[in-house]
């Protein structure tokens, strides 16, 4: 059976680890630190078998050099598997729409380009057991999304509206512990949203006890995330009555939602 791990990082990353039961093979997601993957690695006896990274930020990809130097042999070369960017020169397989990466010989992954966050930003959509993930990077996140850098307004909306579209059951794997302020521009949008109010109290307890709010579900996100509810009436309200502007479609709103975000 597939296990994701978070490795917590920085202030509020998190690296996703990989595993498989009776295998002691790993992959890593995002390692923008090396160090405290080096110690779950060391710890579990595990062998760094691939690197799968969404983007060039370096809280995402600082790390790999080091995680190579560690553990790459001339008889066990390590793959950088991640999207087409000159940034990232240790990419040894570029990623493009429809791609795909086998992680144990039996599990696969789907590489979506959802520009937006940057240009180059990927995701990977696959299935643990029956169940869909998703490693979001940072176009998608718990009750948010990433910011604009040299993607625009209308390619990301895009990207999350095509994530949104998963199933229900899928677990969004994001890559930032920033729910609780997510939730709280999420409450200033919906302040009336019952179910954001539920999922307040459950994520604020789960941050009072150390314990990660991710993995998220796009069930949940679908009730709760103002970015993927730019069709929903009290979102446009909220967002029009905060611009004084008639906005009615939904990239439009997204974007004015962004930009409000951003404010703060």
């Amino acid at each position: 059976m597939l296990q994701i791990t978070p490795i917590p990082a920085f202030t509020d990353n998190y690296h996703w680890l990989i595993t498989k039961d009776d295998d002691s093979r790993a992959y890593i997601v995002d390692p923008g630190d090396h160090e405290p993957v080096q110690q779950a690695i060391e710890q579990r006896g595990l062998q760094l078998d691939g690197i799968l990274i969404t983007h060039r930020h370096w809280d995402h990809v600082d790390g790999i050099k080091h995680l190579l130097a560690r553990y790459q042999t001339d008889t066990h070369p390590i793959p950088v598997y991640g999207p087409d960017s000159a940034q990232i020169p240790q990419i040894t397989h570029k990623l493009y729409e429809n791609d795909t990466v086998s992680l144990f010989d039996t599990t696969t992954l789907t590489v979506w380009e959802t520009p937006g966050h940057t240009l180059e930003h990927i995701v990977y959509v696959g299935d643990s057991e029956n169940t869909p993930i998703l490693f979001a990077g940072d176009t998608l996140f718990a009750a948010g999304c990433g910011r604009l850098f040299d993607g625009d307004a209308q390619q990301h909306f895009k990207s999350l509206q095509r994530m949104a579209k998963l199933p229900q059951e899928t677990r969004v794997y994001c890559a930032h512990e920033y729910t609780l302020a997510n939730l709280a521009f999420a409450k200033a949008v919906e302040p009336n949203n019952p179910q954001l109010q539920e999922r307040i109290q459950q994520e604020n307890q789960k941050r009072q006890h150390n314990i990660p709010t991710i993995p998220s579900t796009i069930a949940l996100e679908q009730a709760t995330n103002p970015f993927i509810r730019t069709h929903i009436d009290s979102v446009v309200q909220s967002v029009n009555q905060h611009w004084q502007a008639d906005l009615q479609e939904e990239n439009e709103v997204f974007a004015a939602l962004r930009r409000w975000k951003d404010e703060l």
